[in-house]
């Protein structure tokens, strides 16, 4: 809700022209919504339908997961266990399976991916200090950086391996340890708001959570969504690339989203689980296309973690998934299905 308003109606256009989803897609009868979810602008189109109340039930669920998941809201269930000094808290079920999904990437990454990072990304502050810069560029002064024995003393509590759950009931085994459910709570709710879709018969249209897509089958004349993938930095929105998709998740990780620069540094959020700073590993983004939203969120940072080589060579042994990775050089690099089974257009 700290957006400039200024800033939401950027992000809106740039939720629009990232898409490209609507041209051609034939059906008589749409409707199309937008809510502020998730500190940012969420868009729900649905066609073969003039009727409200799917989309209206779907920013329900949007606030109920939000109410579970946010750890801002001082009552939700991740802020619960966040407080409760390493002493067990019962919690809804759908928060110990997003929790275990969490885990779960932990293990895939070997500690890349990290659901304990809370308290790390709260001292860098990066959104809040991006969102208030006044600048093109994001510059501001030294004095917002925390400093090298800050970033040591709360990387020590990184560790998902302090999660214990029983039954209902989740504990953080280190009290100065704090969950932080970002990284893949957008692609979960997206998944659960295509869940209710599906099962009340709408067949065609996208979920955008600010960024991460997921698209209903297909267009009423059969072919796929066309959605665009950011040029990185790009202040208008404009794509860099194109993937043609039915029925699949677009979720893209990179260091434009939130970032501020210092001289000729850039600060961005994805925090290297090693080292406590900000990764430096010459790439831009990495975008995941995959049947799952929830994969895809976590993947994304999971890949952006691993680097080029590494993230190329985990999504190659995954099956149903592939992946696009744009080096800091803006040089575009696929997995072998992308071309293939997924369609591609460059820009």
């Amino acid at each position: 809700m700290k957006y400039k308003l200024s800033r939401l109606y950027a992000l809106l256009l740039c939720s629009l022209l990232l898409l490209g989803l609507l041209q051609g897609c034939g059906t008589q009868k749409e409707i199309s919504k937008s809510g502020f979810y998730f500190d940012t602008i969420i868009k729900i189109q649905l066609y073969g339908t003039s009727d409200e109340t799917y989309i209206n039930e779907c920013f329900k669920l949007a606030e109920k997961y939000e109410n579970l998941f946010s750890n801002t809201i001082e009552d939700s269930d991740v802020s619960r266990i966040n407080e409760s000094a390493g002493e067990f808290v019962t919690v809804d079920p759908e928060t110990i399976a997003l929790i275990e999904t969490g885990i779960s990437y932990g293990e895939l990454s070997q500690g890349k991916f990290d659901i304990t990072i809370g308290n790390l990304s709260e001292l860098w502050n990066i959104s809040e200090i991006a969102k208030n810069t006044n600048n093109s560029d994001n510059k501001v002064d030294a004095s917002v950086l925390p400093s090298e024995e800050e970033v040591l003393s709360l990387l020590s509590h990184v560790d998902y391996k302090n999660i214990v759950i029983q039954n209902d009931q989740v504990k953080l085994t280190d009290p100065d340890a704090k969950l932080d459910l970002g990284g893949i709570a957008k692609g979960y709710i997206a998944d659960k708001m295509k869940e209710y879709l599906t099962e009340a018969g709408i067949t065609s249209g996208f979920i955008n959570l600010g960024g991460n897509v997921l698209t209903l089958g297909e267009k009423s004349n059969g072919s796929g969504y066309n959605i665009g993938i950011q040029r990185p930095f790009s202040q208008t929105g404009e794509s860099i690339v194109s993937v043609q998709v039915k029925d699949m998740s677009v979720v893209s990780s990179g260091v434009y989203e939130r970032y501020y620069r210092i001289d000729d540094t850039l600060y961005h959020h994805i925090l290297d689980t090693t080292t406590g700073y900000p990764y430096e590993n010459e790439l831009y983004e990495v975008t995941i296309i995959s049947k799952s939203s929830v994969d895809g969120d976590a993947l994304s940072t999971t890949c952006f973690a691993l680097g080029l080589e590494k993230g190329m060579e985990l999504i190659e042994s995954l099956p149903d998934t592939e992946a696009i990775f744009i080096t800091s050089d803006e040089e575009i690099h696929t997995t072998s299905g992308i071309g293939e089974e997924i369609g591609i257009t460059y820009y």
